[in-house]
């Protein structure tokens, strides 16, 4: 009997029953091809590793934001500029050291709010001054919008305004209130010229009202019955805003709003694991793009774990770092390259699509295919993973590259033992990753393959030999 290929990729998730679904794709993104020319119309390609740029000590950085020919990072209580060629300067001290800051930019002066005070940086001459005068107390988040920042502060529904192009100045009379709902704001952020108001159950919309004594007031009756469930979790994607969400029905989805439309982008299986979790207040989340797809990532510290959604295919997939979550924590977009801050220490990488590995850390590469069903007893001479061949590496580890495979036959319940195939020296492209003599299964196959040396793994296909 010749090889006939087989459906083991998709795009589900592990069900709550891992007998309905047992899919799970690690640090791969998956590409849809409907003209698929080997056997399938989805590949999978891995995912950028991370290179190390440079270091600000063992505690991680508290926020990142990129102008010009520099980079800004907070560290504990201290503002920093780098510049391109690495070279750190100081440029002030914060009231606190810890926890994440917001910061928002108008041109010509950087703010930073950390929950106590805000701070203002001027580029040109990197004079570094607490805010002062009516500027309130326990500022949460910063955005700038009509030539104006605008912060939102804890345990209250009002956001305040700054002098026009000027974050040092503040008058106690320039504020407004969300009024759409009576739940404390939670973020600001400008998007497609108005305000977004997120509160923590609803969320609502202001705009410029071209009066000096009111800059800034509710647009219509415009308001969305959908609340931020973690402030850190919003971020700008593609043509939209994406974060976390949740209602007073309870429970949390992942969500993109644009303009007034909002968009559920999580699926039932996703949001099952998501609504055991705890500590979903202090997850986080952030965007960026990789081959021409966008991809958002959301991390839950609590319980070191990290999905990546993918905007293209509506694929969800984890992100892990050592058998963990992902190191990344803070994203910022510096001259069209992505730099993201680690949560442990105060590294700052780059998300490198030439890198295999995790500034020195093995990635792990693995996915858990469909279920193969037949309703009858069913047997397998062998199975045949298409991939890219011949990846080996030079020397160290990969110069010999494996495949790992295990199966379930049992719906994902149990797995047997490691098997192991060669997946190519360096440039040995006609190698074939075959297994044999599977025996049978009944009622379904599941079969879950790995790659942990540093090549390049692109799954095409799979293909299989019945007995």
């Amino acid at each position: 009997m010749e090889l006939e290929p087989i459906p083991l990729f998709g795009l589900s998730n592990k069900s709550r029953s891992p007998s309905v679904s047992d899919q799970e794709r690690v640090n791969l993104y998956s590409e849809i091809s409907p003209d698929g020319e080997r056997g399938g119309k989805i590949t999978m390609y891995c995912m950028p590793g991370l290179t190390g740029q440079s270091n600000y000590g063992a505690n991680p950085n508290r926020g990142a934001w990129s102008h010009g020919d520099f980079k800004y990072i907070v560290n504990r209580d201290k503002l920093w500029k780098e510049a391109n060629d690495g070279t750190q300067t100081e440029l002030g001290t914060l009231l606190t050291s810890g926890g994440l800051v917001d910061m928002c930019d108008n041109g010509t002066q950087l703010m930073i709010v950390d929950g106590t005070a805000g701070y203002i940086l001027t580029f040109a001459s990197d004079a570094f001054v607490q805010v002062g005068g009516d500027f309130p107390a326990n500022p949460t988040s910063v955005t700038f919008l009509n030539l104006r920042f605008v912060c939102t502060f804890a345990g209250t529904g009002q956001y305040y305004w700054s002098a026009i192009n000027d974050g040092t100045s503040w008058d106690a009379l320039d504020f407004a209130t969300e009024e759409s709902n009576p739940d404390n704001l939670v973020r600001v952020i400008a998007d497609n010229g108005q305000l977004v108001l997120f509160g923590e159950f609803t969320t609502g919309f202001a705009g410029a009202t071209g009066n000096d004594d009111a800059a800034f007031g509710r647009i219509g009756a415009a308001a969305i019955e959908f609340g931020l469930a973690s402030k850190n979790s919003l971020d700008k994607f593609d043509q939209s805003l994406i974060f976390m969400s949740k209602t007073r029905l309870g429970g949390v989805q992942v969500c993109t709003l644009s303009g007034y439309t909002l968009q559920v982008v999580s699926n039932p299986d996703i949001e099952t694991l998501f609504s055991k979790y705890s500590g979903i207040d202090s997850a986080t989340g952030f965007s960026f793009q990789h081959q021409g797809h966008s991809f958002y990532q959301i991390n839950f510290t609590a319980e070191n774990i990290s999905w990546r959604y993918d905007g293209r295919t509506g694929d969800w997939h984890k992100a892990e770092s050592s058998g963990g979550r992902h190191r990344a924590e803070i994203q910022v977009n510096h001259q069209n390259r992505s730099y993201v801050t680690d949560y442990e220490t105060g590294n700052l990488y780059l998300f490198d699509p030439d890198s295999l590995t995790d500034n020195g850390a093995t990635i792990t590469r693995k996915f858990i295919g469909r279920h193969l069903t037949t309703g009858n007893v069913s047997r397998f001479a062998e199975i045949w993973i298409d991939m890219q061949m011949g990846v080996g590496t030079t020397t160290g580890q990969g110069v010999n590259p494996q495949l790992m495979m295990r199966i379930s036959k049992d719906g994902g319940k149990t797995w047997g033992n490691e098997r192991w195939a060669n997946i190519g020296q360096l440039g040995d492209y006609k190698a074939k990753a075959k297994f044999r003599r599977l025996g049978r299964a009944d009622p379904a196959w599941t079969f879950e393959f790995t790659v942990t040396d540093p090549v390049d793994v692109t799954f095409i296909g799979a293909w299989g030999r019945r007995a």
